[in-house]
């Protein structure tokens, strides 16, 4: 599911869940997501850009969406400042994908909305009147509901105070366990009209159709029954029939090909499987499903390795005396194209074998997992193999309610012994475990757990880094800045993971006014020469990074700290910086007001404020960046109205030039 928040503006931030159950065009998109390792950098991602999926998911919703019952209602109640809504309403409707919906439809420009932590961290946030967000509980067991909905009211009082927006999604069931206090705030959802729903989805991927075309065989039940990311998923087997088949087929034949690969295939494989009980040809029909789309040497050397982490002990017969790999894939019905890649005949049977597998062999799902993280190490796979392989991976363990499975592989791709060559599957696991609609929310508390309290093998800290980067930052702003902070100040991590961390921390804050106050704030108690706080607030006040004009008071604080527990040598080229920005009216007066307060009453940093403005002011230095070097005069200028301004604040007579300063200028 996607929604986003105002268009414009720096503090505009999104929230998308893109693998999620929703009829708003996000569905069971299972996007995969490629990763490559570059020598320099560790990880990097290759050619995409998260920001873009986003707002596609965007695009997407607001073109699908269908409205339940009760919406309206729902949307007038938000229409009031400080406005909280809770959704009930049973699974499989959409709840999510409309308070989304509900949130982008009451944002303004330049608002942001952002999804919140079901559990209280660090911080709570700090609203302003413009914010919107989305709380979501539907995931949350009978055992957690009550702490979960004192974490609602505490939200509810800070949106109440600022005037903000919030929509929560409650857990279907539990609605008798509503606190009386909130129960005035619940609105119930109905179904939406299925139909609509999968007509939109349709016409939203190009597909035409006749609507008398929608009375046929199992649609009208689907329609009445199907969740709504089950009538998305069935649009997306229409496009796939239909790019399948070609010319001279219709929308019937796709129509009925896909509601086929929908309903009937769980049907298929069990009676398939009751024909095929050897472990041989049931760990080559798992193989080959989880592998679909590589090669047919790699799913033979998959399955092999299937049985041997099942422990099943190997076929005497003699290799030729059994049957050849194409006779096996043809009673499999599995078809070896041209290119030696194999894949299943009929449309989408693969994720139905999967399905079948984990569903009916639950005491097996331990060993699968192990044996998907063995055959990450198969020659044969190249990194898109991969990449499909984690997603399938990732889409049946987060279905049977086994995202620690993810934890694990994750854990186990990173560890030391790894050598670094899974660190893109890692990263592929998490981004896929963070998208997930029911459980991103568990992902970004073991994330938080991660950073906070183990000893991290340094390539796991370095997967963190990327996706609280790349990934987290796009949808979770401010979580992502407070695990990134736990990475780049943690004395247990190395440099380099330190310095990366550090690096993707500046980026945040240095593009959002918000993120730069938070980030300050945060940083002060940690402001000792030991506790590295003070580096990263030193590189905050460099204005060559900033994107953004720095918050005044956070702006303020962050100089005095720095003043204070930095030698001048290290504070004086960002002073310059400033002055130079000044000259060239890329800042205003504040700055010299932001300097002055900051070393207000001490003399000794007043004198050398007083003694780096003259330096600049004679001399130019070598590494000031290409855009922020003045002329002489215009140095001087600025200098002489700075330098009057710091013996106001001691109480001497202003020079009338800062030309020879430092000669005549005596101790106060």
């Amino acid at each position: 599911m996607t929604g986003t928040g105002g268009t414009g503006g720096t503090g505009g931030t999104s929230i998308s869940d893109p693998q999620g159950p929703v009829h708003s065009g996000g569905g069971d998109q299972n996007n995969t997501y490629y990763y490559s390792i570059g020598p320099r950098e560790p990880l990097v991602r290759a050619g995409v850009d998260r920001r873009e999926i986003v707002r596609e998911h965007r695009r997407r919703l607001a073109k699908c969406f269908v409205w339940p019952g009760g919406y309206a209602r729902a949307a007038d109640r938000l229409a009031r400042p400080g406005a909280v809504v809770l959704l009930e309403g049973p699974p499989g409707i959409g709840r999510r994908s409309t308070a989304t919906m509900l949130l982008v439809e009451a944002s303004v420009p330049g608002s942001r909305i952002e999804e919140l932590p079901t559990a209280r961290e660090e911080e709570p946030p700090d609203p302003s009147p413009d914010d919107r967000y989305l709380l979501d509980l539907s995931s949350i067991g009978d055992s957690d509901y009550p702490t979960a909905q004192r974490t609602l009211m505490s939200y509810r009082a800070l949106v109440e105070e600022s005037g903000a927006r919030l929509v929560a999604v409650t857990p279907s069931g539990l609605e008798w366990m509503l606190d009386a206090e909130l129960a005035p705030l619940a609105v119930h959802l109905e179904r939406p009209n299925g139909r609509a729903v999968f007509s939109r989805h349709l016409r939203v991927r190009g597909v035409r159709f006749e609507h008398e075309q929608l009375d046929h065989g199992d649609l009208p039940h689907l329609f009445g029954t199907a969740p709504m990311r089950e009538l998305d998923r069935l649009a997306g087997l229409v496009v796939q029939a239909r790019d399948r088949a070609g010319r001279g087929t219709n929308f019937e034949h796709w129509r009925d090909e896909s509601v086929a690969a929908a309903t009937n295939w769980s049907q298929q494989v069990a009676g398939d499987l009751r024909q095929h009980r050897g472990a041989e040809e049931r760990a080559l029909l798992l193989a080959a499903s989880m592998t679909s789309g590589g090669p047919a040497d790699t799913v033979l050397s998959a399955a092999h390795s299937l049985l041997g982490v099942l422990g099943h002990p190997q076929d005497e017969t003699p290799r030729l005396a059994r049957a050849g790999l194409g006779e096996q894939f043809e009673e499999l019905s599995l078809a070896r194209e041209d290119d030696g890649r194999v894949r299943f005949v009929r449309l989408a049977y693969d994720d139905a074998v999967r399905r079948h597998f984990w569903e009916n062999f639950p005491d097996l799902r331990a060993d699968f997992r192990d044996w998907v993280g063995e055959c990450m190490e198969l020659p044969g796979l190249g990194a898109e193999d991969r990449a499909r392989l984690v997603a399938r991976f990732a889409e049946q363990a987060l279905m049977t309610d086994r995202p620690d499975d993810l934890h694990l592989l994750i854990e186990r791709w990173t560890h030391t012994s790894a050598e670094g060559r899974l660190r893109a599957e890692a990263a592929a696991a998490l981004e896929l475990g963070l998208s997930h609609e029911r459980y991103g929310s568990r992902f970004r508390s073991h994330v938080y757990q991660w950073v906070t309290t183990a000893r991290l093998a340094p390539d796991l800290a370095r997967v963190l880094t990327v996706v609280c980067r790349q990934v987290m930052a796009v949808t979770h702003p401010e979580q992502a800045m407070v695990r990134l902070r736990h990475l780049a100040l943690r004395h247990e991590n190395p440099e380099g993971i330190k310095a990366a961390a550090r690096s993707a921390l500046l980026e945040l804050a240095r593009g959002n006014r918000r993120l730069y106050g938070r980030l300050v704030h945060r940083l002060l108690p940690r402001a000792g020469p030991a506790d590295g706080g003070l580096e990263v607030l030193l590189a905050l006040l460099d204005p060559a990074e900033l994107r953004v004009h720095p918050p005044w008071k956070a702006f303020v604080f962050a100089w005095r700290a720095v003043l204070a527990g930095k030698p001048a040598r290290a504070w004086s080229p960002p002073v310059q910086r400033w002055l130079a920005a000044l000259t060239l009216r890329q800042a205003g007066e504040e700055v010299l007001n932001a300097l002055l307060l900051a070393a207000y009453g001490d003399r000794d940093l007043l004198n050398q404020l007083y003694v780096t403005t003259c330096d600049w002011a004679d001399s130019e230095p070598v590494d000031m960046p290409e855009g922020l070097r003045a002329q002489r005069d215009d140095r001087a200028r600025t200098a002489d109205r700075f330098c009057r301004e710091i013996d106001r604040a001691q109480g001497v007579g202003g020079l009338t030039s800062a030309s020879g300063a430092r000669g005549t200028k005596g101790g106060p």
